[in-house]
């Protein structure tokens, strides 16, 4: 007899390893994903150039090392040391161009994160820290800053009836905002503490506004994306400054540069700027101050294609790790070296899971270093991820091959059957997320399959995260799915421990 769990272990280990097939297997599956990465990465080319045919701007980055978009129109003073500025905004108005359902004229209004407001911010180099309070086009009063974070005030619009009061003062390296409804009585929206924020900052009033998003199918397994240009105007007046600023008149600047069509569209329509009359100052522009999304770059993950294929490998090895004994007939020799159907079943998921994680991370790591590699050198720019993200997707990716093997073992060892098995691991795993990310399915539905089925562990890959102040094109198709990382991985982990669970019970009642 075998006792211990270790020693069952090492049995299974043992079985393994002395099949040559099994073996070659696995080291063919990291072999295949590394191969396949690489080719799907060389037919993913972009070209980038402006009108006259000049390469595209570089994308900034924020001082967190996100890709951003950082355009507005800026009116600013410099401040020296701590300071103040205190506003009355009276109006807002916008245009949009070409809106659905019939996209044949420019409209008046608002898309929801339009932004007009007061901001303190290191320089007018794109990407650079920034504090700003802000009203917004449908998402009330905001305190945002470096990008990424975001605060929310109180809802509501403006209009010369109802002002809303602004104040954004700078203490060292803290920010803080305020707003108010008749200048008196003020309520913090929130604080920021910006690091290494230089003594003399610009300080001033800024508008911008997002393009108008609008996604649609154009046939089965087709999606298509619009976004069309928007522009905010803003009207300040009862504008106050504290602190030692600037002398002077306001210096106006379009942070990230023009952001529109240009001249012929501006002839019936605010051209982007500061205009000063009669004491109220009124800013014009449009762009975005908010991290990019899908739609400015590749994700790391897209160069992990050949994952697919190395884990429909290694799911087979998974299935005929059990299933060939019942095949050979040797389970009966298992059981009486290791008494206990679960035991047995327990210590190959131990040692299957191992290998596959060990194959899944040399094929991820590899197709991600080589992967990446192609697709810079094709022309396609990368969002940045942090160091702890692409591990993350290392690891996760890695971890997401070998609980797919332990749930083939586990199909193998419900119904002893190699091929159905394999069939039933593909379908449940594979086939809901190609589905998902192909559009193949709805987005409403690519949800549901991605937040219930094993396949919601795909999202362990997601690098860019889902931001709620901006919008996107946030469907599986583009990169993003319904649950956070790990919350997907667990889906898999579940229904893995629940087949595992049920063959426990079914080996027990049929082999006792």
């Amino acid at each position: 007899m075998i006792d211990g769990f270790g020693r069952s272990v090492r049995a299974e280990w043992t079985k393994f390893r002395t099949v040559r097939g099994w073996v070659i297997a696995m080291g063919t599956a990291a072999v295949l994903t590394v191969l396949l990465s690489a080719f799907a990465a060389t037919g993913n080319t972009s070209s980038c150039t402006g009108p006259n045919g000049q390469a595209c701007p570089a994308i900034p980055l924020g001082p967190g090392g996100e890709a951003v978009k950082d355009g507005f129109a800026f009116a600013h003073r410099g401040l020296t040391g701590d300071g103040e500025i205190t506003v009355r905004l009276t109006s807002m108005t916008g245009v949009i161009t070409y809106p659905p359902p019939d996209h044949d004229k420019i409209v008046p209004g608002l898309v929801p994160w339009a932004k007009a407001g007061i901001i303190v911010k290191d320089g007018t180099r794109p990407g650079s820290s920034y504090a700003a309070v802000m009203l917004t086009g449908r998402n009330g009063v905001r305190m945002q800053h470096d990008f990424t974070e975001d605060t929310a005030g109180r809802p509501g619009g403006v209009s010369p009836a109802s002002p809303r009061w602004l104040r954004l003062t700078r203490s060292g390296d803290t920010l803080t905002g305020y707003e108010s409804s008749d200048g008196a009585r003020w309520t913090e929206v929130g604080k920021a503490r910006l690091e290494g924020l230089p003594d003399t900052v610009r300080i001033g009033l800024f508008a911008t506004s997002p393009g108008d998003l609008t996604v649609r199918s154009i046939g089965v397994g087709a999606m298509t994306s619009e976004m069309r240009f928007t522009q905010t105007s803003a009207v300040f007046d009862n504008v106050t400054l504290r602190g030692s600023t600037s002398a002077g008149a306001w210096r106006q600047d379009q942070v990230g540069g023009r952001d529109g069509p240009g001249p012929d569209w501006e002839r019936d329509h605010r051209a982007p700027g500061l205009v000063e009359s009669g004491g109220r100052l009124t800013v014009t522009g449009s762009g975005d101050i908010a991290p990019i999304s899908g739609e400015g770059g590749l994700g790391v993950e897209r160069a992990l294609a050949g994952v697919i294929l190395g884990m429909v490998v290694v799911a087979v090895v998974g299935a005929l790790f059990i299933t060939a004994e019942h095949r050979r007939g040797l389970y009966r020799t298992t059981l009486l070296a290791t008494p206990g159907p679960g035991r047995v079943l327990a210590a190959k998921a131990v040692v299957l899971g191992a290998v596959a994680f060990v194959v899944g991370l040399a094929g991820t790591a590899g197709s991600l270093v080589w992967g990446k590699r192609i697709l810079v050198s094709n022309g396609n720019f990368i969002l940045p991820a942090g160091t702890l993200t692409e591990v993350r997707v290392i690891v996760g990716t890695a971890a997401l091959l070998a609980v797919t093997a332990v749930l083939a073992l586990g199909l193998g060892a419900l119904f002893r059957r190699g091929v159905t098995a394999v069939l039933l691991a593909v379908v449940t795993v594979v086939l809901p997320y190609v589905l998902a990310v192909s559009a193949l399915l709805p987005a409403g539905p690519a949800d549901w399959v991605l937040r219930l089925s094993p396949a919601s562990a795909f999202a362990i890959q997601q690098s860019i995260p889902e931001y709620p102040q901006v919008v996107g094109d946030y469907r599986p198709a583009a990169g993003y799915f319904p649950l956070s990382p790990w919350a997907g991985f667990a889906v898999l982990c579940c229904w893995a421990a629940l087949v595992l669970g049920l063959a426990a019970f079914r080996m027990r009642r049929r082999d006792a």
